[in-house]
């Protein structure tokens, strides 16, 4: 009879705990609801999500049937002594409201669901793929432009679309150069031209002016050594393996496999692929 009284008080105690969990819970969604989603700071954001975790964890408490189990285990212990009622008795153990395999595992999904860490921007991506590096600079040609030669710019200047986005992404937080060895004044004009058109002058934070031309391959590598940038991005090997020495590290982009020339030279098929963002 003493077991049956604790029991009992057990049952009543729970009860009472769960009526003023449901009470504070009521207190609170009534608190926040009037609150347009303007007002709401971040404090009351995590109020608001730690109150929907604790309401999870709860029910799955509630629902736990380690109780149930528990009780089948007794029940089996004490019935196989008489075989001949065993039967009934692990029949008889399963109540109707037993919480399923099913339930539980629904409830640890939407558990895993909410603290699944967010995907990783593109921004933060470029941010770790660069080291934090803070200044950048980068060939046209093969890189940025569709094109591959000067003779080619001769006649048209195409801005990739695929990297725009990173490019864009670059120039929110890094000191970026462009540089590109040109045959004429008109190829210049039509590179400009092309970048403008692409919005980079407008949406990113390069300018004009950071837009460097020369006349020979070695004038390109002067450039990139008077600048001291903490990253270069070329398309011509012989330029990667040159810098090597000098700069911090490089991105060797190039459709073919190359062989790490340097610890400090990264390669990738495309300057999109490289940071992932196709």
């Amino acid at each position: 009879m003493a077991t049956g009284g604790n029991g009992d008080t057990s049952k009543q105690e729970l009860i009472h705990l769960i009526k003023r969990f449901g009470a504070y819970v009521t207190f609170k969604i009534s608190n926040f609801f009037p609150v347009s989603l303007q007002n709401l700071d971040i404090r009351s954001f995590g109020a608001v999500a730690g109150l929907a975790v604790a309401i999870v964890f709860t029910w799955r408490l509630l629902r736990s049937p380690s109780g149930t189990q528990r009780r089948q285990q007794k029940r089996q212990g004490a019935s196989s002594s008489n075989p001949g009622v065993a039967t009934h008795s692990n029949l008889s153990a399963v109540p109707s409201n037993a919480c399923s395999p099913s339930d539980d595992s629904r409830a640890q999904n939407v558990v895993d669901e909410f603290f699944q860490p967010d995907k990783p921007t593109l921004g933060q991506i470029v941010r770790q793929k660069l080291s934090e590096g803070r200044k950048v600079t980068c060939r046209l040609l093969g890189v940025i432009l569709e094109e591959s030669s000067p003779e080619e710019l001769q006649k048209q200047a195409t801005v990739k679309s695929s990297v725009l986005e990173v490019l864009l992404e670059i120039t929110k937080f890094c000191d970026l150069y462009l540089m590109e060895r040109v045959l004429d004044d008109e190829s210049e004009k039509r590179v400009l031209v092309a970048l403008e058109e692409a919005g980079i002058f407008t949406s990113g934070g390069l300018v004009k002016d950071k837009v460097l031309f020369c006349s020979t391959e070695n004038g390109r590598s002067s450039f990139v050594r008077q600048l001291e940038p903490d990253w270069h991005i070329d398309s011509n090997p012989e330029i990667v393996s040159q810098l090597a020495r000098f700069i911090k590290y490089q991105l060797h982009v190039s459709p073919y496999k190359a062989e790490r020339t340097a610890a400090n030279v990264f390669s990738a098929p495309s300057l999109e692929q490289f940071f992932g963002s196709i």
